[in-house]
């Protein structure tokens, strides 16, 4: 059975009509132009000595351990492999097209969900009433 209509290709990266081959020639003004305030605002007043030193070993290595949680995903990071620390460990974060204009903490979480069991052995009474509907 023969296929009817268009054939539908996979859609290619953009950021604000922009594809991810001219992000990457632009100078970091012109990208603080297209990024939202905040990290506009960033990018004017200058990147610490710890973020600097994070953009120099991402062009040595593919894979950069750090504890710059509020460095923004710039389009030179993408394809690279970032192991972003939470407070207690390491969390790996493959950068993808769609990560650029965050921030590296937005994607390893610093607090866990914990769901709580029923009452322990050491439970009073009351607590351990459990009602049957």
């Amino acid at each position: 059975m023969a296929l009817k209509g268009k054939v539908t290709r996979p859609k290619e990266f953009r950021y604000r009509g922009y594809t991810l081959e001219d992000l990457k020639r632009m100078s970091l003004e012109q990208l603080a132009e297209l990024l939202p305030a905040r990290e506009r605002r960033k990018i004017r007043r200058g990147f610490t000595e710890q973020e600097l030193k994070l953009l120099r070993k991402l062009k040595k290595r593919d894979v950069v351990r750090t504890h710059c949680r509020d460095m923004i995903v710039l389009p030179e990071m993408v394809g690279k492999v970032i192991q972003v620390h939470n407070g207690k460990e390491f969390v790996r974060v493959e950068v993808k097209p769609e990560m650029i204009g965050h921030r590296l903490g937005e994607f390893a979480q610093t607090r866990r969900f914990e769901k709580h069991s029923g009452p322990g052995v050491g439970a009073t009474r009351s607590s351990k009433f459990v009602p049957l509907k």
